[in-house]
């Protein structure tokens, strides 16, 4: 870590190193935050007392009201769901049941893919199970047309499973960090397929896999299976991660059942069709579609601001509330919230008074690709299609997000902001005994920082240890309440609450980077 130090240290000499550590506000932090924290309880309601949170559906909705109220409650101003723009269509699934029934007995275990239909009829189905094998929509046609009409239909699996030999939750070490602190800013363009861009042969065998993906969804659209049984090609031992399987858009269509299986059930099953045996499955699948009221909803709130000159500045903290529906999005990312909801809690629970005003901000959208914050960002603050800034645009400090599982803070990602080095590397010293001193000029991605970023407005997102995130959490129906690690949330939340106060309370806003430009209007509004 003495490198990290003297990377700071040359930053200082460079000039940028201008701040003082509040110890009172930092000591009462962490007071607070390690010795009463609520963050559990917060984390309870959004996941067990609100169930899943796909966008636009009951859990959502019941998750965002419960935050906004809580808020509220805290002390916190201007609480409201503030709508964002239209998203489309809310679902949920209210019934399913999928099991083996022929040559034997047994249930399966299955989840619904997000936005598709229901298994015809109130009562369970029961039919013969087909397994179609088929290289190519020539293949597809002539050996399946008219055959699936209110069957349940699988499609052939060259996946196998294989045992794992690395446990599934790890902590960041201590080489890995120090990577991290060194690390320079990446430039470079990168290839992240060399094979497939040299190999002509990997490239049409792609080609031909998702062209005959999208035969697929249209052949079994034409030919209405009764229910469509798909594989979970990431996961074993009972553990689906389990996504959409058709649109969430206003004019989509509402299609064929459509559930995920466990890997290990599709592949018995598969053996057994393979087999020559006759296998018949039951299934009583239901889903509902909301749409009298289209529009995505963001939760904001205030802490408001108490110095005359810098009270209409803002820091900015948030995480996206919705999830997946194969659980109740503990990891993925009530974690978070929660955890953005302690730290304004922690501010107002030991009476500090910030300069600037303090906004907490809970996404909705963001697993259809940050959709909630990249509204906001546009309707508050800049476009990136035409990088026309708005007169709040130069009011934010910074944005803090958390989005990464129910893992211990271990520093922040800079995303390429070095003049934000050493601030954040004093800022982090208090906490050096938590675990917490990583400062890397690295960039990531994926979640809701990157909205602000994209713009210009300094925004970050915590480096935190993995745990199961992307073994057995992350978008699967393991992604429960019992999967958080209370100790590691209490000091996120402590070392979070410790930077959004120091933000508000810093003479200058955080240094920004150079001003993007303009993006043009392709893709995503510009993003």
């Amino acid at each position: 870590m003495r490198k990290q130090v003297l990377s700071a240290a040359l930053f200082c000499l460079a000039g940028h190193c201008c701040f003082a550590q509040p110890d009172a506000a930092t000591s009462a932090i962490r007071k607070e935050g390690l010795t009463n924290s609520k963050v559990m309880d917060m984390a309870f309601h959004l996941t067990d007392g609100s169930g899943p949170r796909l966008t636009n559906s009951p859990g959502f909705l019941r998750a965002a009201n419960w935050a906004k109220d809580e808020l509220t409650k805290m002390g916190l101003v201007n609480a409201s769901l503030e709508p964002w723009g239209d998203f489309g269509k809310g679902w949920e699934q209210n019934r399913c049941y999928v099991a083996m029934t022929a040559p034997y007995y047994n249930p399966v275990i299955a989840i619904p893919r997000a936005w598709t239909g229901s298994t015809p009829g109130k009562k369970a189905i029961s039919s013969e199970v087909i397994l179609i094998k088929a290289k190519d929509s020539a293949e597809l046609h002539q050996n399946y047309a008219g055959k699936l009409k209110g069957k349940i239909v699988m499609f052939y699996s060259r996946d196998t499973l294989k045992p794992s030999f690395v446990a599934d939750g790890e902590r960041f070490t201590d080489e890995a960090l120090d990577k991290m602190a060194n690390a320079k800013p990446d430039t470079g363009r990168r290839n992240f397929n060399q094979q497939a861009a040299v190999d002509p042969d990997v490239m049409a065998a792609r080609r031909q896999q998702q062209a005959l993906a999208r035969q697929m969804e249209n052949f079994y659209k034409n030919e209405e299976p009764a229910l469509v049984l798909s594989m979970n090609a990431r996961g074993n031992d009972g553990t689906l991660f389990v996504q959409n399987g058709s649109s969430y858009s206003k004019d989509s269509s509402r299609y064929f059942a459509w559930v995920m299986l466990s890997s290990d059930d599709y592949l018995r099953i598969q053996r057994l069709v393979e087999s020559g045996q006759k296998v018949e499955m039951e299934a009583d699948v239901k889903t509902k579609f909301y749409d009298s009221d289209i529009k995505g909803y963001n939760v904001i709130a205030e802490i408001p601001g108490t110095d005359p000159l810098l009270k209409n500045e803002i820091v900015m903290l948030g995480g996206h509330l919705d999830s997946w529906h194969g659980a109740t999005g503990a990891t993925d990312n009530a974690a978070g919230c929660a955890v953005m909801m302690e730290v304004v809690r922690i501010l107002k629970a030991i009476g500090l008074q910030p300069k600037r005003t303090i906004r907490i901000a809970l996404w909705s959208g963001e697993e259809q690709g940050l959709l909630g914050s990249r509204a906001y960002v546009k309707n508050h603050f800049a476009n990136p299609a035409d990088m026309v800034l708005k007169d709040d645009h130069a009011k934010v400090s910074a944005y803090y997000n958390l989005d990464n599982g129910t893992g211990k803070v271990r520093g922040i990602y800079l995303q390429g902001n070095a003049a934000a080095g050493p601030i954040f590397a004093k800022w982090l010293e208090p906490f050096a005994d938590l675990g917490a001193k990583t400062v890397t000029i690295n960039n990531t991605g994926g979640t809701d920082h990157q909205a602000f970023d994209g713009v210009g407005i300094p925004g970050f997102q915590f480096i935190q240890d993995e745990i199961e995130y992307d073994t057995r959490t992350h978008h699967t129906n393991m992604d429960t309440y019992d999967h958080l690690v209370p100790d590691d949330l209490k000091q996120a939340a402590t070392i979070i609450a410790s930077f959004v106060y120091n933000t508000a309370q810093r003479d200058e806003k955080i240094p920004r980077k150079e001003l993007p430009k303009p993006r043009g209007s392709g893709g995503r509004g510009g993003f």
